[in-house]
């Protein structure tokens, strides 16, 4: 091959390895979508969640944010839940990312980055569309046209659930309106099992109301530690007195279960002690109400006992708490505070 020859291929080879390069280079309207700009800002808004993230569950609070004495966050839920396992393993509560020490008084709520939080978009669990988190539940809740919604046949059994704009055209169709009157009688007899626990209960209390004595006591309940070779969690209130008789309030947690920290559903239950003797029975009626003082949520349910010589104890009956959270709730406070009413039937 001459010099000539030479020379002249590079020039050709050299075309044709700009052309393979140019083959993997993206199209220039590709290319323009991924501006600097715009990947920073998707970066910032990233970067801001893992930042603000609580350090035990790793996800965006949704409510109040503490942080401990060093500034490491925890949401609401996850604060308390640590506070009731500490509890329940006679153990002193510490942050999860520093193991310093954390109570109610040393954690304090960092308003900064609930509202920053609050301003982080968040993506709408039906349409998957993006909104401010502080009007996301607005959305999902009132506007958002992929929400489940039911039928308003649903009284009368019609099992529909579906997305909101396919509500207008379902009840337009539905066959449950031309039901006869046996097969809706089915359904309205679910609902009225409901209503009539709910009308028991009502018509109960207006009947305790009538009674010749009805006392009522802010109780306080104070944990401790029993014997057991597992410790367990157990509470007592300061004794009182009600018509000349001397009374406590005994509670503990997860009765069922030896080890309580291995359950998250957990379940509290409560007894009423007479520790006064008494030579004729009292017919007792008492209920659990959340009172000035405490803070607690409950479902109320009356409980009736006759107590006597040998008597003296109720059986423990379920704290009436709205879910397992409440309960965890309580257990990270000190204390518990709840009212007592008592109703006392006439000899």
């Amino acid at each position: 091959m001459s010099e000539n020859e030479a020379t002249t291929s590079h020039p050709e080879s050299a075309n044709e390895g700009g052309d393979k390069e140019n083959e993997f280079l993206e199209p220039e309207n590709k290319r323009r979508k991924t501006t600097p700009n715009s990947d920073k800002k998707y970066k910032l808004e990233e970067r801001l969640g893992g930042i603000l993230c609580c350090a035990v569950c790793l996800d965006l609070p949704k409510a109040a944010v503490y942080q401990c004495s060093n500034g490491h966050l925890m949401c609401a839920g996850c604060f308390t839940h640590l506070l009731a396992d500490a509890r329940s393993r006679d153990d002193t509560p510490t942050c999860p990312t520093c193991r310093v020490e954390i109570c109610k008084t040393t954690a304090t709520r960092n308003l900064a980055v609930e509202n920053a939080v609050s301003e982080l978009p968040s993506e709408c669990q039906f349409c998957n569309k993006q909104f401010p988190r502080n009007s996301l539940e607005r959305h999902e809740q009132e506007e958002c046209e992929e929400r489940v919604s039911g039928c308003k046949y649903h009284r009368i059994g019609c099992p529909w659930r579906g997305p909101f704009h396919e509500k207008t055209n379902h009840e337009q169709e539905c066959g449950h309106p031309k039901k006869s009157g046996a097969e809706v009688m089915e359904a309205l007899e679910i609902l009225d099992q409901k209503v009539m626990e709910e009308r028991k209960l009502y018509k109960a209390i207006f009947e305790l109301l009538g009674y010749d004595k009805i006392t009522f006591n802010d109780i306080q309940l104070k944990p401790y530690r029993s014997d057991d070779f597992v410790h367990r969690l157990l509470y007592e209130s300061s004794r009182f007195y009600v018509s000349g008789h001397q009374w406590l309030v005994k509670a503990k947690i997860t009765e069922n279960q030896k080890d309580p920290t291995q359950n998250s559903e957990r379940v509290m239950t409560y007894q009423l002690v007479l520790k006064s003797k008494v030579s004729t029975a009292l017919s007792l009626s008492y209920i659990v109400l959340c009172g000035p003082v405490g803070d607690i949520k409950v479902q109320p349910r009356v409980y009736k006992f006759d107590f006597t010589e040998h008597e003296n104890e109720t059986p423990y009956e379920t704290f009436p708490l709205i879910d397992a959270a409440e309960c965890n709730r309580l257990l990270a406070a000190k204390t518990i505070n709840f009212r007592l009413i008592m109703f006392w039937a006439s000899n």
